[in-house]
């Protein structure tokens, strides 16, 4: 026991301190390395839970995916940062007003938090071995079952960004070459291919 409470304290303390490096850090590039390090050692504290499955998800996902996609993209574009720090007093007060309507949303959603009259119901209820259920299937359950359409939801909504994401990026220039499939299905071998008699003892 003592040595699961040892090494929460010490996950959760590379956690916050990773946390604060993320945007503490003036390179890029640190940044994004202890982001990473934030995601394993909140992986750690998925697993001291007994939640294996949302930690291997971390690290496959968040660590393996996301957290390396930022790394390349922050190395690849060469982004000029100095450039960028001169109009931060420019949008300083804009900055400002969002950080205080949010932090008043945060005050008002805890200070109008209370339990819910069924969470007793719900903690009494009698939860089956674990040889029966693995955590991977009891998430499951619970995704597809309970929380089904939010979980619809959400994938149409990650759906819509992604394309709304590519039709922003996505830009017509002059003297660039584009894929037309259509063009290619319904191109013919007799368009592309000729076929040539050469003479016996013609040739080179």
């Amino acid at each position: 026991m003592i040595i699961q409470a040892l090494a929460f304290y010490l996950f959760a303390a590379i956690t916050v301190a990773s946390a604060f490096m993320v945007i503490a850090s003036r390179n890029p590039v640190h940044s994004v390395l202890f982001l990473i390090l934030a995601f394993f050692n909140a992986a750690g504290l998925f697993v001291l839970m007994g939640a294996e499955f949302l930690a291997m998800i971390l690290v496959i996902v968040y660590v393996g995916a996301v957290a390396v996609l930022f790394l390349f993209v922050v190395m690849m574009l060469d982004i000029n940062f100095v450039e960028l720090r001169q109009g931060f007093l420019q949008y300083l007060p804009v900055g400002a007003l969002v950080a205080i309507i949010l932090l008043t949303e945060l005050v008002l959603l805890f200070g109008a938090w209370v339990v819910t009259p069924v969470a007793p119901q719900v903690v009494q209820r009698p939860i089956p071995p674990v040889e029966e259920v693995t955590n991977t299937h009891a998430l499951g359950l619970i995704l597809y079952t309970d929380y089904f359409y939010l979980f619809q939801t959400a994938g149409i909504i990650l759906l819509v960004a992604m394309i709304g994401a590519i039709v922003l990026t996505l830009r017509q220039r002059e003297g660039v070459r584009r894929q037309s499939i259509p063009e290619q299905v319904a191109r013919r071998p007799k368009d592309s291919l000729e076929i040539k008699d050469v003479p016996t003892g013609s040739g080179i």
